[in-house]
């Protein structure tokens, strides 16, 4: 097999900032010759599938910014310090939704964007045990909204849930609930 790292020889914070770093190095190729890497550094973040007793899921709509627009997403959010991943996903929920959770499996984990970030998205299914008051953060605003599991792959197949984490998850979830494993 033929030699594919890259090893890095210097190292430049261009930004620092409250949600992600950027960072410029530069590597030398597996060649010897010399490059340019831009990466954006960021804590990670989790998603979570929660299915009620008719295997309905919970979405939020919110508008996201970068896209200029309204997107339907499963619950998810960064990693905060302190806490596990896992209670990371039980906090998003519960803060997005009001949904309290039981039986959380996971399913597995994703790099979002390979090219530029190094940022890893964990990804979350469970049963709903509860439904109370959303609690969003300061500057969330969403709105919750329930969409049966096979019209949710529907969606994902007709291109109307463009959001990368929430379509691994829900095509995941069920294939995983089709193949009974869940």
């Amino acid at each position: 097999m033929e030699k594919l790292t890259e090893k890095t020889l210097n190292s430049k914070t261009i930004f620092n900032g409250k949600i992600l770093h950027v960072i410029l190095d530069e590597v030398e190729l597996p060649d010897g010759n010399k490059a340019s890497r831009e990466v954006v550094q960021h804590q990670g973040g989790v998603c979570v599938a929660a299915l009620d007793e008719n295997n309905n899921l919970f979405f939020v709509r919110q508008f996201r910014y970068p896209y200029k627009e309204i997107t339907l997403e499963l619950p998810a959010g960064k990693l905060e310090k302190g806490e596990t991943v896992l209670e990371n996903g039980k906090r998003e929920l519960k803060e997005e939704t009001g949904c309290e959770g039981y039986s959380f499996m996971t399913l597995g984990a994703m790099y979002p964007s390979t090219g530029y970030t190094d940022e890893i998205i964990h990804l979350f299914a469970c049963r709903v045990k509860s439904v109370g008051e959303q609690q969003p953060d300061e500057d969330e605003f969403l709105n919750v909204e329930k969409i049966p599991l096979n019209k949710a792959v529907e969606m994902v197949l007709n291109n109307q849930l463009p959001d990368a984490k929430t379509q691994i998850t829900i095509l995941k979830l069920d294939a995983l609930l089709k193949s009974g494993k869940v």
